[in-house]
């Protein structure tokens, strides 16, 4: 299983945990064992995976920051799973080498236009392009 595919699991189960509002390891595992994720891409959706659980708060944090006041209960569950994976992984993961940041943009965007719209591919690129360049969140206090 190449990296993209098990990149695209791991929203897969983001946007299922946030649905059913169940973040639990053992739905993880569960999620693993019935999609028949390989070892040699269990370490990195592990690693992800950890990198989301551990810092879902300040993640969450950053979406509503970056995405002009908009609430997360109010930005697309796609798009919410995209932006979340991404972000565990640009800004969270404790080896960020092994994966690069305009890779893992990029392929949020491809996740965004593939199980959403051609909007929310935009929408997900620019949050993620804003974060990656370091710009300071534009959140002005406006709740959408």
């Amino acid at each position: 299983m190449r990296r993209t595919e098990a990149r695209e699991l791991l929203m897969q189960l983001i946007f299922q945990c946030e649905a059913q509002k169940d973040f639990r390891e053992e739905t993880k595992t569960g999620f693993v064992q019935e999609n028949a994720i390989d070892e040699e891409q269990l370490g990195y959706f592990n690693k992800v995976w950890n990198a989301f659980i551990v810092n879902r708060d300040a993640i969450d944090g950053t979406i509503e920051a970056y995405s002009n006041g908009w609430k997360k209960n109010r930005i697309g569950k796609v798009d919410l799973a995209v932006l979340r994976l991404c972000i565990a992984e640009i800004k969270f993961l404790e080896d960020k080498d092994d994966i690069p940041e305009k890779s893992s943009i990029n392929e949020a965007v491809n996740l965004a236009k593939k199980y959403s719209d051609e909007k929310s591919g935009k929408f997900v690129n620019g949050i993620l392009g804003r974060i990656a360049r370091g710009e300071e969140p534009s959140n002005n206090g406006k709740d959408k």
